[in-house]
């Protein structure tokens, strides 16, 4: 199923991102959650510290890789990595048929 439109490839891309992320999101939440309040429930909750931390950093260096992305316009043009990719290969073909000469 391809999108023909812009406006449909859109919304395509809203519902597949929803279809994945909402229940990542209601994973990710719950056990966050549950995590604090294991903290401020129990008196030996301060083992719940690391774990509260360790997802409050990584889910801001996911956010910032992806604020960085964006801001670089690595979303624009998603087929110009693998043409690069494929360029490079040739032109290290080349180099590499030359050199054996």
């Amino acid at each position: 199923m391809q999108p023909t439109s812009p406006r449909a490839s859109w919304r395509f891309t809203v519902i597949i991102a929803a279809t994945i992320l909402l229940p990542c999101l209601y994973g990710f939440g719950g056990k966050f959650l549950e995590f604090v309040h294991i903290f401020r429930g129990n008196a030996d909750g301060m083992f719940a510290v690391t774990p509260i931390v360790n997802y409050l950093l990584a889910s801001l260096g996911f956010f910032c890789l992806l604020a960085w992305a964006t801001m670089r316009g690595m979303f624009h043009d998603i087929e110009a990595p693998k043409q690069t990719f494929l360029d490079t290969e040739e032109w290290l073909d080349h180099r590499e048929t030359e050199t054996a000469r």
